[in-house]
């Protein structure tokens, strides 16, 4: 029989799918004792695991790079579906491991899980530890000077950069001790993760490359290649200025830490501006599951409960047009295609698509966030909920209602040649930049020349943005 000694200890891996700065892991490997890295694929009531198809097809592939990494260093990782409390009930009989060690989660529904894991597991004799890094900072213990959790993102973000820099990243290891027996793993393709008929993602792979060292790569090309410029150049859809770290900082591909600490040191290269612009977003993340973690119904509850008495008065009709990109407003359009082809969308225009589902054609907000949490690789619970109630002028520290984006000058503003626009809306190619963005006012000859029949090869605006706008805000006027 094994000692205690040297049981395994089982290392539960979740969204922090990486080797380099692991606490879990890191600990594990210091104790000494063989390590059994293990990943559930729990069900889909859970909420914990993939929150659509979108981050389905990355899990599956973030996963095949995890088992590749941890082979390298001698492990391997296991692979089970089922409930948490199942999976490592079976796993710690079959194994004799006394220890299961996690990074924290800080989704409800994975609070909930693990809290009461701990309590049953900690009861029959296990040792359970869990640890940080998948935040910058701990919800928990962060609090207002009043002792109440932060409701607005401002001074939550000069806490944050008060509290000085986070703990410097741990590296990978490069060994990792194993049992002399492993448990069984299952099949990965067993778990359908995968689309089937038809591919919608095929194309998913020209722009992304899960797992860790993807995220590395994008890291190090986002700081050499686009963070200089960032500040400014963010908003613009055809620039490349974003950092594309969500999803693989979604699945904890890479920690926030570690992208933080690699914006250090970059002396007079680039702005000093552009490095905090960047960090905020960082920063603007952690805020989001401040809420969450706070106010669990984030997601579903309206924050400011006098927006409970709004009237939504869209039609499903409005809603499928807008999830297809056929609105008549091609910078919507771009950017729900883009969404549909690439699982992504740019920031800025996520802001106008989602502007314009809730308040020209007055859906729910609530319709958008599930929309999005089914197709975008980057979806999390924390963000998407926090970002379309900002949207919609119902959350903490939200953007009032009145603040509607006007789809067109948003275009001419941020993709002023419409180089957005004709890559995701390939009808309007030939349009002048004049028109590109409101090709309804461009002159009948000119869209001949650029073989468009409104109506017909490109939608007619389903609505009128200046009336929706009318609308909107006598629909809001009703609230106060």
């Amino acid at each position: 029989m094994t000692s205690r000694s040297q049981a395994p200890i089982l290392v539960w891996f979740r969204k922090d799918l990486r080797l380099h700065d692991n606490l879990a892991l890191a600990t594990a490997r210091e104790n000494g004792r063989p390590v059994i890295p293990v990943y559930i694929l729990e069900p889909k009531a859970a909420g914990t695991g993939p929150l659509g198809a979108a981050q389905a097809w990355w899990l599956h592939h973030s996963l095949v790079s995890l088992s590749t990494s941890l082979e390298e260093i001698g492990s391997r990782l296991t692979l089970r579906h089922g409930s948490a409390e199942a999976v490592l009930g079976s796993l710690i009989a079959e194994t004799g491991a006394t220890a299961v060690y996690w990074n924290r989660r800080y989704d409800p529904p994975g609070v909930a899980i693990d809290t009461a894991l701990k309590e049953t597991l900690t009861t029959h004799g296990l040792t359970v530890r869990s640890f940080s890094g998948q935040l910058l900072h701990e919800p928990s213990r962060m609090r207002t000077g009043g002792g109440t959790p932060y409701r607005v993102y401002t001074p939550f973000w000069k806490a944050l950069d008060a509290s000085g820099e986070p703990p410097a990243p741990l590296s990978a290891p490069i060994s990792l001790a194993g049992p002399t027996v492993w448990p069984r793993s299952e099949d990965i393709a067993c778990w359908t993760l995968l689309p089937q008929q038809p591919d919608w993602a095929a194309e998913f792979s020209d722009v992304w490359h899960p797992g860790e060292p993807g995220a590395r790569k994008r890291l190090a090309s986002f700081i050499e290649e686009g963070l200089a410029g960032y500040r400014h150049g963010r908003d613009f859809p055809a620039r490349p200025h974003t950092s594309k770290l969500s999803p693989h900082l979604a699945f904890g591909e890479i920690s926030p830490a570690e992208v933080w600490h690699a914006t250090r040191g970059l002396g007079g290269r680039i702005d000093t501006e552009d490095v905090i612009h960047f960090r905020k977003e960082l920063a603007w993340r952690d805020f989001s599951y401040h809420l969450l973690f706070h106010f669990p119904d984030l997601s579903t509850r309206n924050w400011n409960p006098r927006f409970d008495r709004f009237y939504w008065s869209g039609s499903p009709d409005f809603f499928r047009r807008w999830t297809e990109g056929r609105t008549g407003y091609p910078i919507v359009d771009a950017g729900m295609r883009e969404l549909w082809r690439h699982g992504t969308m740019h920031n800025r225009v996520r802001m106008i698509a989602a502007s314009f589902l809730v308040k020209d054609l007055l859906i729910d907000w609530r319709e958008g966030e599930r929309w999005f949490r089914d197709t975008l690789v980057d979806a999390d619970p924390a963000s998407n909920a926090a970002s379309w109630q900002w949207v919609a002028g119902s959350g903490a520290d939200a953007a009032p209602f009145f603040r509607i984006f006007n789809p067109i000058t948003q275009g001419e503003k941020f993709d002023p040649d419409g180089d957005y626009v004709r890559r995701f809306v390939p009808e309007l190619a030939g349009l002048d930049a004049r028109y590109i963005h409101k090709p309804f006012e461009a002159p009948q000859a000119v869209l001949v020349e650029a073989g468009i029949r409104l109506g017909e090869s490109y939608p007619l605006p389903i609505v009128d943005h200046r009336k929706a706008r009318e609308i909107a805000m006598a629909a809001y006027q009703s609230l106060l």
